[in-house]
């Protein structure tokens, strides 16, 4: 598992974290990693084999979750020929494969009882039985799980194994999402930038505009490192100028004035949840604002047509994001477009 990847950061949080994670890699016991999507837990995995003596073994990594309950239990234990409907011939599992080494088990928490009952054995004696086999085989393999899942109410609720959780959690390191890693954010924007810039060919990387940096930094990042590298390579690739800094963020790429119509309604109510954190509401009229006037109802009119044209601009002309960032119902905005001669303007 080779990762382009790497740990970038500065904060307390971050470091703290890698520092449990080498700390713990020298023992040969098994290790939960907790996280957010995004948080590099794949990455704190291949930490502790690397630095572990295991480092020369084999690193299998398997997704628990990208697998149905069906096929789970023998893609971990292996099975034998004619075990089941289309099991042609004998194949080892992931535990046999990793014998020796490290067996990174991602999205823990999405494995069926009977899968986790099979593995408190293999943790806990060592030896793994084939589907179909009579007798168990024995294994020397070191494991490290992930999950996004607080695992203790998960066993509260009946869904783990309160023995299993038991055996997995000698240590466990939760790793902090960007949000709260103080300082990592331009540091990474940086890095992923530079990579960018370099990988389009540019003669040099030019930065970011002080508008972009401060969007960068205020957005909560749900996906943490994976969307920031994603928003960053995005916005570089699409800079034309290479000789200036990069000011312009598209944290949404489905965003888009003519996206489909037609969405369910849980969609719906998503983008109206996101949209306000995207959008910055008009800024009330500070104290420099010219007060003087001769006649009240055409001033106020030209006051509100030009708030109108401002937050359509900036919405990009989509008329549903400009009344969530007005605080207007759709009927509202549209009424008021209509009003001031505005209701088919485009950019």
């Amino acid at each position: 598992m080779e990762r382009e990847a790497q740990f970038i950061g500065q904060s307390y949080a971050f470091l703290d974290s890698v520092e449990r994670a080498s700390r713990a890699a020298a023992l040969n016991r098994p290790v939960l990693v907790i996280g957010e999507r995004g948080t590099g837990k794949e990455l704190v995995a291949e930490r502790l084999h690397r630095l572990s003596q295991r480092w020369d073994g084999p690193l299998v990594t398997m997704n628990c979750a990208a697998l149905p309950e069906t096929l789970i239990e023998a893609e971990l234990f292996g099975h034998e020929a004619g075990a089941f409907t289309g099991a042609t011939k004998a194949r080892q599992g992931r535990f046999e494969e990793a014998d020796g080494g490290t067996l990174f088990l991602d999205e823990l928490a999405t494995l069926s009882m009977g899968a986790q009952e099979r593995l408190l054995r293999a943790v806990e004696y060592g030896e793994v039985t084939r589907i179909g086999a009579s007798r168990p085989v024995r294994v020397d393999v070191r494991i490290v799980a992930a999950t996004n899942e607080h695992l203790p109410h998960l066993v509260d609720k009946g869904r783990f194994r309160a023995d299993l959780l038991d055996r997995l959690c000698f240590e466990v390191i939760t790793l902090p999402p960007l949000r709260v890693r103080e300082g990592d954010i331009p540091v990474l924007a940086d890095h992923f930038g530079r990579r960018m810039a370099a990988e389009l060919g540019w003669p040099y990387w030019p930065g970011f505009g002080a508008e972009a940096a401060r969007q960068l930094a205020a957005h909560p990042w749900p996906g943490n490192v994976r969307e920031l590298r994603n928003v960053v390579e995005r916005a570089v690739y699409r800079w034309e100028d290479p000789e200036t800094p990069v000011d312009a963020i598209q944290f949404d790429p489905f965003d888009s004035p003519w996206r489909p119509a037609a969405a369910s309604t849980l969609r719906a109510a998503e983008e109206t949840a996101a949209l306000p954190a995207r959008i910055e509401p008009v800024a009330p009229p500070t104290a420099t604002t010219n007060l003087d006037c001769d006649d009240f109802r055409a001033a106020v009119l030209a006051h509100e047509k030009a708030l109108l044209e401002a937050a359509l601009k900036r919405c990009r002309f989509n008329q549903r994001a400009t009344a969530l960032a007005l605080k207007l119902s759709y009927d509202q905005l549209r009424h008021a477009l209509r009003r001031h001669d505005l209701l088919d303007r485009q950019a």
